[in-house]
């Protein structure tokens, strides 16, 4: 058993202080407030939060930090130039980009992250002698930074959705497909983990699955494992799918009953009002990733209707245009002021729910991401001495988390009990910043 004291712990009560946390097996075993520090207890000074989950991730993306922000365009210019750094990954290069990227998002705090995985078989389409070597590169990846993974194998078998119906996979596509559904679920049936790894699935939009490929079906394979779906990021994917099936693309899921209290929405930024009934009606959930909605140029989610509705949100990283939990939280109410103007949609115990508890949920991992007797024992403290946060009120230190901490903050971060980031430094992957940069580099190359 081990012992930390905590200067301030966020539990879903509130606000404690002089918090000590027994730990052991990986758990939480208790949490007592009001004490001194016990002899041979580590000291966490600051504000001890359940560790971060990240519900969305395309970890290569993290390549392209830079690379896309000079010029104009939309995201579809966006995404052409994103397909030029998928075509240049294999196995090796992949599990060196993914352990920085991993290990980066360890230092932000990052406990759990949800892997949308689509880079499948080689730039041509021919598998690897492993059909699933990329995905068990993330596995792998993941293991060495010492996070969470939950990855989410995503079928991907058509290059886009027009009035006319779908398109077939086209240059470095044809590396994300299976060739229909059955082989998909071949593929992905003999993914393997281990103790802190959960296969989940996803489908990758309603351009990338049609409904002759058996929603249904597809539905019953995966039935007790999180799903996952990008949904309505783009004005022209709902405008395609309309044309083509008379339907939205939520209504048209619905009506194959994808949606259900496993399946999560990512973006789901142009939603109309009975969409966002029939999300609210299955229990799925929505996941925003603001800082790329916005680097992106989708737009504005609906957040406060779908709160209104009882929808639960999480949050994701997605492109990796920055790795920061704090400012995603954050974005879900500014955007929302921005939207509306008007101020104090969301509280910070809500924000930081939407981070913590909401987000490993949507992950598969109902026992992480609170404080409390029996959950797991992933923690993630942030400093209140920096220049953002000097100044904080202890009372208040749910509020400074949200609208003013950075990535930086962090401090410690334990997962399953050990410690992963010690004193702002990751102790299982050297170099952080140093290991991006040849990854990134060697991909280019």
């Amino acid at each position: 058993m081990s012992e930390y004291w905590c200067e301030l712990v966020w539990t879903r009560t509130g606000i404690e202080r002089d918090v000590v946390l027994s730990i052991a097996d990986g758990r939480i075993t208790s949490v007592t407030p009001d004490r001194p520090v016990p002899a041979g207890a580590s000291v966490l000074p600051g504000l001890t939060l359940p560790g971060l989950a990240n519900a969305h991730s395309h970890a290569f993306h993290r390549a392209l930090r830079g690379r896309t922000q000079s010029g104009t365009g939309t995201f579809w210019t966006w995404r052409d130039q994103m397909y030029q750094a998928a075509g240049r990954l294999d196995p090796d290069t992949y599990l060196a980009l993914a352990r920085a990227v991993y290990a980066e998002m360890a230092l932000a705090g990052i406990t759990s992250v949800g892997e949308f995985h689509y880079l499948h078989h080689g730039p041509d389409g021919t598998p690897y002698d492993d059909p699933n070597a990329m995905g068990h590169a993330l596995i792998e990846a993941a293991r060495q930074a010492g996070v969470r993974l939950t990855l989410l194998d995503t079928c991907y078998l058509h290059g886009g959705l027009t009035a006319d119906g779908h398109q077939p996979l086209a240059g470095v596509q044809r590396r994300f497909g299976d060739g229909g559904s059955d082989g998909w679920y071949e593929r992905w049936s003999a993914l393997r983990g281990d103790a802190n790894t959960r296969i989940g699935a996803a489908i990758h939009s309603v351009r990338a699955f049609a409904k002759e490929d058996d929603y249904a079906g597809w539905a019953a394979r995966t039935e007790g494992v999180p799903v996952h779906v990008h949904l309505s990021e783009q004005p022209a994917e709902n405008a395609a799918c309309v044309a083509h099936y008379g339907l939205t693309p939520t209504a048209l899921l619905d009506a194959h009953g994808f949606w259900s209290p496993n399946a999560t929405a990512v973006h789901a930024t142009h939603l109309t009002d009975a969409d966002i009934a029939a999300l609210a009606r299955s229990g799925a959930g929505v996941c925003f990733c603001p800082t790329t909605e916005r680097d992106l140029a989708d737009g504005i989610g609906p957040a406060g209707d779908l709160v209104r509705a009882g929808v639960p949100l999480s949050l994701g990283s997605d492109s990796q245009a920055v790795i920061d939990l704090f400012e995603e939280a954050r974005a879900v109410e500014l955007d929302e002021r921005l939207r509306t103007g008007r101020r104090g949609h969301f509280t910070s115990a809500a924000l930081l729910a939407y981070a913590t508890t909401v987000g490993h949920r949507a992950l598969g991992w109902p026992d992480a991401g609170r404080i409390e007797a029996g959950a797991l024992a992933d923690l993630t403290t942030i400093g209140l001495d920096s220049v953002r946060l000097a100044g904080t009120m202890p009372r208040l230190a749910g509020e400074g988390a949200v609208f003013a901490a950075a990535a930086g903050d962090v401090t410690h971060v334990l997962v399953d009990g050990r410690v992963v980031v010690r004193d702002g430094v990751h102790q299982l992957v050297e170099a952080v910043p140093q290991a991006l940069t040849t990854a990134i580099h060697d991909l280019f190359r």
